[in-house]
């Protein structure tokens, strides 16, 4: 068995290194009680924050309670007058102008002549559109799983100049159909707003 052994003696410089660590970790004690006594927040004070949260508050609410459709300002469309109060939903839009069916921003077929050119259909549905339309449901439904707030409502908001053809706007909802886009909100202008 080893004998355990007992701790050499320090030498001058090392007792002086000791003392001075010793010190230095008494005077950072004493400052932080000093510190504390000097009445130093401990804690959050949190009027400054609620103030912050009441101004983005009140502007949220202000931004949210504006409509929520978005139509882009154009020439080509020029949505037909109503006398009606509802106000539009934030969902899928689609866009038809006498150049273009869009789906939300992008432009998703070209129409010729005011009308879809035949290469581009496959009876009544629109390959093109139907494409983009299962990316916006696929995206809205990701959404939805993941916060139930925002649930898949199957809406789909109609952006359409008043002189599109009926037969076009047909096939139109025929596509949607196709991609559970099941309820069809029309937008229009109220009354005295044109």
């Amino acid at each position: 068995m080893a004998e355990p052994t007992t701790p050499a003696p320090l030498s001058a410089v090392e007792e002086e290194q000791l003392a001075r660590m010793r010190y230095r970790r008494a005077l950072v004690r004493k400052k932080r009680k000093e510190r504390e006594a000097a009445g130093e927040i401990k804690e959050l004070n949190i009027t400054a924050m609620m103030d912050m949260m009441t101004i983005i508050l009140v502007f949220l609410l202000k931004s949210f309670a504006s409509s929520s459709a978005a139509i882009t300002a154009s020439e080509d469309v020029r949505p037909p007058v109503s006398t009606t109060r509802a106000t539009p939903k934030d969902t899928v839009a689609v866009t038809i102008t006498p150049k273009n069916i869009m789906v939300g921003d992008k432009e998703v077929v070209r129409l010729k002549e005011g009308r879809i050119p035949a290469e581009q259909l496959q009876g009544r549905l629109v390959p093109a559109l139907d494409v983009q339309l299962k990316k916006e449901v696929e995206k809205l439904k990701y959404i939805a799983s993941r916060n139930p707030a925002a649930p898949f409502s199957h809406e789909l908001s109609v952006i359409a100049d008043k002189k599109v053809p009926y037969d076009m706007l047909l096939t139109v909802l025929y596509t949607a159909g196709q991609n559970e886009l099941e309820n069809y909100r029309f937008v229009v202008l109220k009354k005295g707003d044109d």
